[in-house]
């Protein structure tokens, strides 16, 4: 099937006898067993449940993946890709992150002894000579958030060689944009939160991995401490996948003529958009991704002017997530970077005068009368 169709058709319920198009939310905590040493395939709902398998499926196809795992929050999904590292490991990451992956890999730095250095992944020479005999992972987001830097996957593959794992967030462009492990990448991250589930009601995380080992490890760390994703946040995530490629498409389309609208404004110095001309990481992104996605960050004349916008807008929502129908700008500074170090956020470009939209499914002619407002 094509992914537009998985993405409608993928979730199917195994112990379906009713006929329900909808997957059913099996709200249950625990499941009866058949005889003495038989299972139906449920023992407890910590380590699986009917609505999240049906999801998990889904999610797989999409990904073009062997295995997919629903955890309850991005941020678990990702804890529990680091819990396969352990003390004296050491994991290179792109400079440009999420501020929470850059709390939990300090987090982990000073709790397990992982090591961890920051470098431009683009940059192979430096890439190759970060390797050490103990480096055992990379991990990228492209684009990244919230500089919308893109990084070539295949040439990280290349670089590092195969006994790495490449761990790549795909959260910004989705299964839909760009598929991470027809890549080279060992694991595609999601933070379902965003445009999976696309309608900002519910958390969720996503990790999807062709290694049967790495799978079985993760479903590990789900039984032990119980990070999987509920019943009905499952069974929202599936009703948001049904409409994720019109959406897509819908919120591409009215970033790029943001993106075009912000660049000739007066009051904006730059525009961070990987649709645009001018973009560096633009013809990457034309070989590995088949879409730009719906983030852009620019950068406006003063910090005063910042402020002002975000107070101004009207139809678009000031308000720290992304991914969803609804339009929101971001003020990177003081939210979702404000815990990374000073000197990095300084060296990024991630300033008083840096915000960020995720644009939505709105009337393009409404979008840009409020942002045209706020900025003038």
């Amino acid at each position: 099937m094509k992914l537009d169709t998985i993405c409608v058709h993928g979730a199917r319920d195994k112990n379906n006898h009713t006929g329900s198009l909808a997957v059913p939310i099996y709200q249950s905590a625990t499941y009866a067993h058949p005889a003495v040493g038989q299972s139906t395939g449920y023992d407890y709902a910590r380590v699986q449940n009917p609505t999240r398998e049906a999801l998990e499926g889904l999610v797989a196809a999409m990904e073009r993946g062997r295995e997919a795992l629903a955890f309850s929050c991005g941020m678990a999904a990702m804890d529990a890709v680091l819990a396969l590292f352990g003390p004296g490991d050491h994991i290179i990451c792109a400079d440009d992150l999420y501020g929470g992956s850059v709390r939990l890999l300090a987090s982990l730095e000073r709790r397990m002894g992982i090591s961890v250095d920051y470098l431009d992944a683009n940059d192979r020479e430096t890439l190759q000579g970060a390797l050490r005999p103990e480096t055992r992972a990379v991990f990228i987001e492209t684009p990244s958030n919230p500089m919308m830097k893109v990084t070539d996957i295949r040439a990280v593959r290349e670089t590092i060689g195969p006994a790495v794992k490449l761990i790549v967030d795909n959260t910004f462009l989705t299964p839909i944009f760009q598929r991470p492990l027809e890549l080279g990448a060992d694991m595609s991250l999601h933070s379902g939160t965003k445009y999976l589930a696309g309608h900002n009601d519910t958390l969720a995380g996503f990790v999807v991995t062709n290694d049967a080992g790495d799978a079985e490890l993760l479903r590990h760390a789900t039984k032990t401490v119980g990070s999987g994703l509920t019943p009905f946040d499952s069974f929202l995530v599936i009703r948001g996948l049904k409409t994720l490629p019109l959406r897509m498409a819908k919120s591409q389309e009215n970033a790029l003529a943001l993106a075009e609208f912000l660049g000739r404004h007066h009051r904006v110095a730059k525009v961070f958009y990987p649709g645009l001309i001018d973009h560096p990481g633009r013809e990457i992104s034309l070989r590995q991704s088949s879409g730009f996605g719906a983030m852009i960050s620019f950068e406006v004349d003063s910090e005063d002017t910042a402020k002002k916008v975000l107070e101004k807008v009207g139809l678009i929502l000031y308000a720290e997530s992304l991914g969803g129908v609804e339009t929101l700008i971001t003020y990177p500074l003081i939210q979702t970077h404000a815990d990374v170090p000073v000197e990095t956020r300084e060296s990024l470009g991630i300033n008083g005068r840096l915000l960020r939209l995720s644009v939505g499914v709105e009337a393009l002619e409404d979008l840009l009368a409020d942002l045209a407002q706020a900025l003038d």
